[in-house]
């Protein structure tokens, strides 16, 4: 094992990412070497450190002398060639088993996707629901229906959330202690924050926020996953994404402590196939994309976005309310649920027009649970619509309106989510108009645009010049 500046700064990784990496390798290593397992592990700090993993196998490669190479599958396509690489050069053959901390191979996946037109998150999901007879009764789903968006996904109302219980956080032991140190030393300059560092870092801990999550929020997560409120960081969601992509969760465990809280009438159907839907439908789905396409998913710009990303996404500096505060959460905790990521800090980017290169960079940057596999299909595919649809059905665009449903962000704001034009006009409601005036010829193709487009067509001339005008200035005044 080692620790390398390289896996902190081909992206300008965030402090909480950074450290939370290099907190669950230490205290991986502890648990292996009070085994009595032999332990290679070369820290960040060490004396002739080599700065990254290739340069590290190939020091590791003159001291043992190997006959050949075991790795375990690594989730970024950059790393793995980098490995092989190394490998080749030394003439050895390099054995890639199975990550089995999914419920599918990527070989799995790629027959799957063999000779289909189309790929769709919710096929994929059935298989799995069907192979592995995960909330089924029989051949049937149970409850009749494998999908109960149409049970889920409410607001919170004028209220708020009521009594949401706290999240599960853990302070920073001594080898955490030494991590935040060394990452406040070393990479001084990057962004974020560590003063709330407290997120799980080894398999006990990881186990407390499981089954914390389950008896206390899982049976709320579906009524309110998309829901948003200001100042509200954790609310129903699990918080388990980082600790299940640093393999200190299985996702079979995790899904089948959903499915007993539903057994035992703890939570209800909806909300569990909602969190399950999560684990064994996006989580399998985006990873086989991922794999299926790479590497040149990575360079793949649908909508042909050449915009830079704002400055203040690398600060939280800017009026707009909802923007501010999920970005200012994110620089702080190195966390932001779903909603936020897809329907505000990637709208945003989206219906501005900026570069999704530059987009998928800042996610692998600032997020706790930013492995490139995950990633990168989620903002470049889902989120930008970089890759024309073949994640996707269809770009996830929407009005200011959509946010002032979904949170209460609106009512601390300059801007008024209703107006299009002039001082009051939200950014996302104007750029929304204009994202589909500028994208209408290639939109009119996709059937589930629609109803947007139909709206679109109300617009009159001098309406549609006016919001072009007010888009354009907003543009140039972020940029």
């Amino acid at each position: 094992m080692a620790e390398v500046a390289q896996e902190s700064t081909h992206v300008w990784s965030a402090k909480q990412r950074i450290a939370v990496f290099l907190s669950a390798m230490r205290h991986f290593a502890q648990s292996l070497r009070a085994q009595g397992l032999p332990l290679d592990y070369t820290c960040l700090d060490a004396p002739g450190n080599a700065g990254t993993l290739a340069l590290e196998l190939h020091k590791a490669i003159a001291r043992h002398q190997p006959a050949a190479l075991v790795m375990s599958a690594p989730g970024d396509w950059r790393v793995l060639q980098s490995l092989r690489a190394a490998a080749k050069e030394h003439a050895l053959a390099m054995d890639l088993r199975d990550d089995t901390h999914f419920f599918s191979t990527v070989r799995e996946f790629a027959s799957y996707a063999q000779g289909k037109k189309q790929l769709r998150l919710e096929y994929w999901y059935r298989e799995l629901r069907r192979k592995h007879h995960i909330l089924m009764e029989g051949k049937n789903p149970m409850g009749g229906k494998w999908n109960f968006d149409a049970d889920n996904r409410d607001a919170f109302g004028k209220a708020g959330p009521q009594s949401v219980p706290p999240p599960s956080r853990f302070a920073p032991d001594g080898i955490s202690q030494g991590v935040l140190a060394l990452v406040e030393a070393r990479f001084a300059s990057h962004p974020g924050s560590l003063h709330s560092f407290a997120w799980p870092v080894t398999r006990p801990q990881a186990l407390v926020a499981l089954q914390t999550f389950v008896e206390q929020r899982l049976s709320l997560f579906g009524q309110y996953e998309d829901a948003m409120w200001a100042g509200e960081v954790w609310l129903y969601h699990s918080h388990l994404s980082c600790a299940l992509n640093l393999k200190l969760l299985n996702p079979r465990e995790v899904v089948q402590a959903a499915v007993d809280a539903y057994s035992r009438g703890h939570a209800p159907l909806a909300a569990v196939e909602g969190f399950v839907r999560q684990i064994l439908g996006w989580r399998e789905y985006v990873r086989g994309i991922y794999w299926l396409h790479m590497p040149d998913y990575l360079e793949r710009n649908a909508l042909n976005a050449q915009a830079a990303l704002p400055d203040w996404y690398w600060t939280g500096q800017t009026d707009m309310a909802c923007l501010k505060d999920a970005i200012t959460q994110t620089l702080e905790h190195g966390y932001a649920h779903h909603i936020q990521r897809l329907m505000v800090t990637g709208l945003y980017a989206l219906l501005l027009g900026v570069k999704p290169q530059a987009v998928h960079t800042w996610y692998l940057s600032v997020y706790v649970d930013a492995v490139e596999w995950v990633e990168l299909p989620n903002t470049l595919g889902m989120g930008q619509f970089g890759d024309g649809g073949l994640m996707a059905s269809k770009p996830y665009v929407a009005s200011g309106k959509y946010i002032q449903r979904m949170s209460n962000y609106c009512a601390a704001c300059p801007y008024d989510p209703a107006q299009s034009t002039g001082p009051k006009a939200c950014p996302f409601t104007t750029l929304y108009w204009d994202f589909l005036m500028r994208h209408e010829d290639s939109l009119k193709q996709n059937p589930r645009m629609a109803m947007q487009l139909k709206n679109l067509g109300r617009l009159d001339a001098q309406t549609r010049e006016s919001i072009a005008n007010h888009a354009c200035a907003h543009r140039h005044s972020q940029l």
